[in-house]
């Protein structure tokens, strides 16, 4: 692995004397391949966070949600995980039309454990792994470029709560989400939104 830092974080590194230290985790924690360690992790979760930037350079982070497993390791360097019907703006999809490099943070606040990773991601309404995830529109494939455990010490403690009644599962009608259903949205939802 090469040196993941820029002038950025050498300069705070250098005003905060933690240069030896960044250097350290560098070397020890910082990663190109998903071990089975970091694939157990990721594939146990039910969200995660994920940062994309614009093609004028301004970022966005999103929250993505489903059932346990939803995120898929395909291999020690590949990453996938579906795309639902969401509030039609498509920022983070959009976002990766333009510009491909993302950040994902993976937390568990009951463990508490978390795990960073960033990549190159790819969007397909056609993707394989499409009718592996009922009610998916398409599948993001993310090719890591590193990734690592990141210390857990300022995650709160939260205990396990219920999974989302609108993550799409197998037999049961996915509800429709509140805000589809005021007027205001009446003339604009897509011709496939059923309220």
């Amino acid at each position: 692995m090469g040196d993941i830092y820029h002038k950025g974080n050498r300069d705070l590194q250098d005003k905060f004397d933690s240069r030896r230290l960044a250097d350290r985790m560098n070397d020890l924690i910082i990663h190109d391949e998903i071990s089975d360690k970091d694939k157990a992790f990721i594939e146990s979760l039910n969200m995660f966070f994920i940062s994309t930037v614009d093609d004028e350079g301004r970022p966005t982070v999103s929250y993505k949600g489903g059932a346990a497993g939803f995120i898929r390791v395909l291999d020690s360097r590949t990453i996938a995980f579906p795309g639902y019907d969401g509030n039609g703006m498509f920022l983070t999809a959009g976002n990766l039309n333009s510009n491909s490099d993302v950040g994902l943070l993976f937390i568990s606040f009951e463990t508490p454990n978390r795990l960073r990773l960033h990549g190159t991601a790819t969007i397909d309404d056609n993707d394989l792994l499409l009718d592996e995830w009922l009610e998916a529109q398409y599948i993001v494939r993310i090719k890591v470029r590193n990734l690592f455990v990141n210390c857990p010490r300022y995650i709160h403690d939260h205990g396990k709560s219920s999974q989302s009644k609108f993550v799409p599962m197998s037999g049961v009608e996915t509800p429709v989400a509140q805000w589809k259903s005021l007027e205001v949205f009446d003339d604009v939802l897509p011709r496939d939104d059923t309220t």
